[in-house]
């Protein structure tokens, strides 16, 4: 091990361990202990690529409510990645290396770099939730072994059902200009997503793609990337987005524009209370929902049945665990008025 890498895992456990004291108030109960085989508790690590993240909070929030429901005693500890690849690797490492934990849940910063964590020291499972660990983004299936269950779809195939609905809303408008709003083109997830908008989009011939933005998933960098977009192209017809508050920043600079925003076809991704709110409300006219509480419950019960020798499901699909349609119009939300989103954004 280089002296740099030395340090870095320095670093991260000297994080860890500021993690760990951070959020023990957080956690059901909290501080860890020697691992149990008894089965009458369980040691579980949570590692979010962001514990400041709102979605990461939601899948926290989603585990802890269903270790409540349990007869028995889960000690969670959260680590937050700080969205940072290495990071989360060298997280992953330690809670595996380390006999005190009985199992992992990890919402991956970057999946394919978690990979380099398998086999794990200790044969605990480790549960994935919105992203897969390995280096097919798409493939949902176990690609390392240690893997027991990913809660989450195929980042494209969602993708391309956004783009299809964009497709059905230029049918009558030609050209229909397209803006791309997506999170960070330097992440294999956010170019897997790119590449499924643009395979439908450009094969439509009346549909014009205009720009291609980054939003980081950020509303106000996304405001000024809009708001930069719409001084060549004020006349945008759709701006396609992967992440809600992207979407919100993008509604910003219209308004500032003096464009009304319900005359230009907004969407996001994610399903927070906001983006459900402007859809209801018809001034976004699709969102892609998200259900990250649903999620995390999906995950820990998973994560409990590998330990007690049940069935697990290699695969649990995250758009059909909210009981609802993921992909939603204004029509299709007062079909369901208690629905306000699992999580703020």
């Amino acid at each position: 091990m280089t002296k740099t890498r030395i340090q870095k895992s320095l670093g991260a456990i000297a994080l860890s361990a500021s993690a760990l004291l951070l959020f023990t108030g957080c956690a059901n109960n909290g501080n860890g202990g020697e691992s149990n085989a008894d089965g009458d508790s369980y040691n579980v690590a949570v590692l979010a690529a962001s514990s400041q993240n709102g979605y990461n909070q939601a899948v926290y929030k989603g585990v802890e409510d269903y270790a409540k429901t349990l007869d028995k005693k889960v000690n969670l500890t959260l680590l937050d990645g700080q969205f940072n690849s290495e990071t989360q690797l060298s997280q992953l490492q330690n809670v595996t290396g380390d006999s005190q934990y009985d199992g992992v849940i990890v919402v991956p910063n970057d999946g394919p770099t978690l990979a380099a964590a398998f086999p794990t020291v200790n044969e605990i499972p480790v549960v994935a939730v919105l992203n897969p660990i390995g280096p097919d983004i798409d493939k949902m299936e176990a690609q390392v072994e240690g893997v027991v269950s990913t809660v989450a779809v195929p980042p494209s195939d969602a993708a391309t059902t956004q783009a299809e609905l964009v497709v059905d809303y230029c049918k009558d408008i030609d050209p229909c200009k397209v803006a791309l709003l997506v999170g960070n083109l330097s992440a294999t997830l956010d170019v897997a997503r790119r590449d499924a908008y643009r395979e439908v989009l450009d094969s439509e011939k009346n549909i014009e793609i205009v720009s291609e933005l980054e939003g980081n998933y950020d509303r106000d960098k996304s405001l000024t990337a809009v708001s930069n977009m719409l001084q060549s192209t004020p006349d945008v017809n759709v701006i396609l987005s992967n992440a809600d508050q992207q979407t919100t920043g993008a509604q910003i600079a219209l308004e500032n524009a003096g464009i009304e925003p319900s005359s230009v076809y907004l969407t996001g991704g994610g399903g927070t209370t906001g983006a459900v709110t402007a859809v209801r409300d018809g001034i976004w006219q699709a969102d892609y929902l998200n259900f990250p509480v649903s999620m995390g419950s999906a995950a820990l019960e998973q994560l409990i049945n590998s330990l007690e020798g049940k069935d697990v499901k290699a695969v649990v699909d995250a758009d059909a665990v909210g009981g609802m349609d993921a992909f939603v119009t204004k029509e299709t939300l007062d079909e369901t008025p208690d629905f306000t989103g699992e999580w703020d954004g």
